[in-house]
């Protein structure tokens, strides 16, 4: 093993222990990118309410395509964040809830989407602003 590997090696492992999402090598940063996934912000807050089944969902989270919505879900399930319970019925019902990882991130996702709605219009401002003075550059 050479000395770069072997760095490169005990850097992986420290980040492992350690968890620094500035580290190339932190697997947070793979977390850090499912999060920021607007989908995942409005379906997280959407089945925070209640559990919810996957054509409830969609008309909650208008405009997600059955693609992402079923992406989206798949993931959020792998993370732990999202439960999926299958009832066998004709046709099979399948509701996704909240897990109790899931409801430890809402309050922050829920809180994110809040700041979006509440700034919209000084965001929008801002923009026009920066448009306006970049155009004339």
């Amino acid at each position: 093993m050479t000395v770069a590997t072997a760095t490169a090696a005990r850097r992986r492992a420290q980040a492992k222990t350690e968890y620094n999402a500035f580290l190339q090598v932190c697997p947070s940063r793979q977390v850090l990118a499912r999060l920021s996934d607007k989908w995942v912000t409005l379906v997280l807050c959407a089945v925070a309410e209640r559990p919810m089944r996957y054509g409830e969902i969609t008309r909650a989270v208008a405009g997600v395509s059955q693609k992402m919505l079923t992406q989206t879900l798949r993931g959020l399930e792998r993370d732990g964040l999202l439960s999926r319970e299958v009832t066998p019925t004709v046709p099979v019902t399948v509701t996704y809830s909240m897990t109790p990882l899931g409801e430890s991130l809402h309050t922050v996702v829920e809180g994110i989407k809040d700041w979006a709605e509440t700034h919209m219009d000084q965001i929008n401002d801002a923009r026009e602003a920066y448009d306006s003075r970049v155009g004339t550059e």
